[in-house]
């Protein structure tokens, strides 16, 4: 099972006036760029894909009226066998947007509708704050830190202790391989100007892609595409091949994309639970059958005013009845007939000493 959790769609809608007249707009997705999705749709799967996650990116602060289009996308998709859709929003982290980009509790419900958060920071305070903050368990946690890998450098260092938290707090960090083919990236990123094209943006994957797999030691590190044009998919194999040149074993590269992947989907499921737990507790009421058997054996004072009574725990047996069937394993001594034996054997020596003293005088 393979997973391509950075899909990014089309930005541009089109605008059709609502029924009702009064100047509200509602945005659908046109007939050719549904064709398209679904190409690059039947391509993913032919190479192999089988969980795929469709990204919307939000640049700067999310307002109150941001309308999750991803489920308007959907349903205008055509269902496949065994192939799963997830809905992913990347938010890019600025200086504009570092205190107030929308991730507060006011804004559970609009999140609620989306399967994975996943954050973008430019400077060095929001990636502090993602690391840190966002990556804690809460209703608004944010499981992917993706960087941009095809600038120059890197805005901000990535620290050991930052990375560190960010990881045991379950967190991942991901890398795209448009970047080191040098495809065409989300047309949002484009414009916020996070990602260049051309030898240079080549140069500038390798370099910070090495970076990220040094700082992070290998650990908490996710694979995906990224990828806007169709013509520059790659196979998951073919991709684990390239990325195994940053340094990874070839076992780490594989899990980058099928078991790390897993358990992301499966802990972005804790947002909707109370401090990320797998499942709801719920209470389970014994039969009667069952509470026979967990009744305890000391009588309580319910039970003897109810004229029920229960035996008396059985005290445990002796050291020298312990002894005893040490010796002769499957017998079952008598207790009272070897403390007799042990009191008529202490007679016997003190009469022999008394017999002693006696012939000495």
């Amino acid at each position: 099972m393979y997973f391509d959790l950075n899909i990014p769609i089309p930005q541009r809608l089109d605008p059709t006036s609502n029924k009702k007249g009064k100047g509200r707009q509602d945005e659908v997705f046109s007939s050719s760029q549904v064709e398209g999705i679904e190409a690059r749709i039947d391509l993913l799967v032919h190479l192999g894909y089988t969980v795929l996650g469709f990204a919307h990116t939000v640049n700067k602060r999310i307002e109150k009226t941001h309308v999750n289009i991803l489920e308007r996308l959907l349903p205008l998709l055509r269902k496949r066998d065994g192939i799963l859709y997830l809905k992913r929003l990347n938010i890019v982290l600025d200086e504009d947007s570092e205190k107030g980009f929308g991730l507060i509790n006011a804004s559970i419900p609009m999140f609620d509708t989306y399967d994975i958060i996943a954050l973008i920071p430019t400077t060095q305070a929001t990636f502090s704050l993602a690391c840190l903050t966002h990556s804690q368990p809460s209703p608004l946690t944010a499981h992917i830190i993706a960087l941009p890998l095809t600038l120059p450098r890197l805005s901000f260092h990535m620290k050991h202790t930052l990375v560190r938290t960010a990881i045991k707090n379950g967190s991942v960090f991901e890398i795209d391989y448009v970047g080191a083919l040098g495809g065409q990236h989300d047309t949002v990123l484009i414009e916020a100007g996070l990602t260049e094209t051309g030898a240079s943006a080549k140069r500038n994957w390798w370099a910070a892609a090495r970076e990220i797999v040094r700082v992070t030691k290998g650990r908490g590190l996710l694979l995906s595409g990224g990828v806007a044009s169709s013509s520059d998919l790659r196979a998951p194999r073919d991709i684990g091949n390239l990325v195994s040149m940053l340094g990874l074993p070839q076992d780490a590269a594989h899990a980058m994309s099928t078991t790390n992947a897993k358990s992301l989907v499966l802990r972005a499921q804790t947002r909707k639970t109370y401090r990320a737990v797998f499942s709801e507790p719920r209470l389970v009421v014994p039969d009667s059958s069952d509470q026979k058997t967990t009744t305890p054996s000391v009588p309580t004072e319910a039970a003897s005013t109810a004229g029920v009574f229960y035996p008396a725990p059985q005290a445990a047996p002796s050291s020298k009845k312990r002894a005893l069937e040490d010796t002769n394993p499957g017998v079952v001594p008598d207790a009272d007939l070897a403390d007799k034996q042990g009191v008529s054997k202490k007679k016997k020596q003190k009469k022999n000493r008394h017999r002693n003293t006696h012939a000495v005088s």
